[in-house]
């Protein structure tokens, strides 16, 4: 979405930039957990009937039940229910589900929409191992889709867990637009992070300083994504994840050429060539798109959208011969960990898979981990 802006507005914009630059750099320093840590547990904003309809919450609501059954086994589910009617019929899916109760929570909250790890809390640590929440602007995405009731979960989140939260209200920032190896190395795209539909005239200096602050990035690597061929403007975490400071993963050539029209395959170029924050170069293991344009769609589906928790790595599925090339590839690289595949065909005609709907909470104390 481009808006048209008159002088005035670049003004404001340049006076804002040069305060939010001052801001991010005179606050504590803090760090972002790696996803990989051991969690307290998994944010979850269950699927509601709200703002889509009814059908929109049957569709996805199966795949919620799926991923709490299989992460209560390692760590605590906490449920975002739009209000406590929903907390009940929830409750009543999961019972029949044969999920035990004991290890889920509930959160009474209205939300817009299902995509935690976008709008949800992103848990930090400041110097002394202690988490806290940053609560960075989230605004649809560029105002594609509603967002003021998923901008506020994160304050009602920690004011529900009695966390700390750090209002950084002048950058947005979704949670998939940025993926941090745990020691000191972000992966992100110009096309979303530095997306005028979302901050308007800052620069990746700023952004970047922002980083450094809160979740104590010291080295980054850019792509330049693609503008406008999703809702996100190419999220990094449908293009490429860390598995640690030494592997990242992403797709063959061929499938990264096919990822979005008008992509840079300068930006493919760029993941073989990276190197973590010591500078020593990633190892790169490419993971297969799906044989076949996914159901219904006139595109093929991603496996890189997975999600690791404690016990379990929960693995987007698609109906399609090269899942169990997906589950095994990521079963070896996750030792130790139930690999589950979940069927997202229904979730992906929606825009996002299973990252995109979970966001992790570490141990309350880094000495937890």
């Amino acid at each position: 979405m481009k808006l048209v802006r008159i002088v005035l507005c670049f003004i404001l914009v340049f006076l804002s930039s040069c305060q939010v630059n001052k801001e991010a750099t005179t606050v504590s320093t803090y760090n972002f957990p790696s996803e990989t840590a051991p969690h307290e547990g998994t944010w979850l904003t269950w699927p509601h009937r709200f703002t889509y309809g009814r059908a929109y919450r049957n569709d996805l609501e199966p795949i919620w039940v799926a991923m709490t059954k299989s992460l209560v086994s390692g760590e605590r589910v906490h449920i975002i229910a739009y209000n406590a009617k929903e907390q009940a019929r929830i409750s009543k899916r999961l019972t029949q589900a044969k999920v035990p109760l004991h290890r889920v929570d509930f959160t009474l909250a209205k939300s817009d929409d299902v995509w935690s790890r976008d709008t949800g809390p992103l848990f930090v640590r400041d110097t002394t191992g202690k988490l806290a929440i940053a609560d960075f602007s989230f605004n649809g995405w560029g105002r594609k889709a509603p967002y003021k009731r998923d901008n506020q979960l994160p304050a009602i989140v920690a004011k529900a867990q009695n966390i700390p939260r750090l209002p950084i209200p002048k950058f947005v920032l979704e949670g998939g637009s940025v993926e941090m190896d745990g020691h000191g190395t972000a992966m992100l795209c110009q096309s979303s992070v530095l997306n005028p539909n979302r901050n308007p005239g800052l620069h990746a200096q700023q952004a970047e300083a922002y980083m450094r602050t809160y979740f104590g990035v010291k080295h980054f690597i850019w792509l330049k994504g693609v503008v406008g061929e999703d809702i996100t403007d190419a999220h990094i975490d449908g293009i490429a994840r860390f598995r640690d400071d030494q592997t990242l993963l992403t797709v063959s050539k061929r499938d990264f050429s096919q990822l979005y029209d008008g992509i840079d395959m300068k930006d493919y170029a760029t993941l073989h060539t990276a190197t973590n924050a010591a500078g020593t170069p990633y190892k790169v293991i490419e993971l297969p798109m799906t044989a076949k344009n996914v159901h219904g769609l006139d595109y093929k589906g991603s496996y890189l959208n997975y999600y690791v928790g404690n016990k379990v790595v929960l693995v987007p599925t698609y109906q399609d011969k090269h899942d169990q090339v997906a589950l095994k590839t990521l079963g070896h690289l996750y030792p130790g960990r139930k690999v589950v595949g979940i069927d997202v065909t229904k979730l992906y005609r929606y825009g996002g898979m299973l990252h995109c709907v979970t966001q992790q909470q570490p141990m309350a104390s880094a000495h937890d981990d």
